[in-house]
């Protein structure tokens, strides 16, 4: 989708420099930050995400058990 926005020149200079930089066009950068940014600011897509990948993972054969327990072993609290 086509879209007109208008931005400071500052961040438009800065997002065509960070796209040569990156060779990916204006469009895909803008595109990234907005993806970026509505994720940021939308915390329960985030968490139905999750939990979708956490009901679909096979069932816990013990390493994740044993590599967490390491980890809180290791950690001060």
């Amino acid at each position: 989708m086509k879209t007109a926005i208008s931005i400071p020149d500052d961040v438009f200079d800065d997002a065509d420099r960070l796209a040569k930089r990156l060779n990916k066009s204006r469009s895909e950068i803008y595109s990234r930050a907005v993806r970026e940014y509505v994720a940021r600011h939308s915390p329960d897509e985030v968490t139905e995400a999750l939990d979708r990948v956490c009901e679909e993972a096979p069932a816990d054969t013990g390493f994740a058990t044993a590599a967490a327990r390491r980890t809180l072993e290791r950690s001060e609290w």
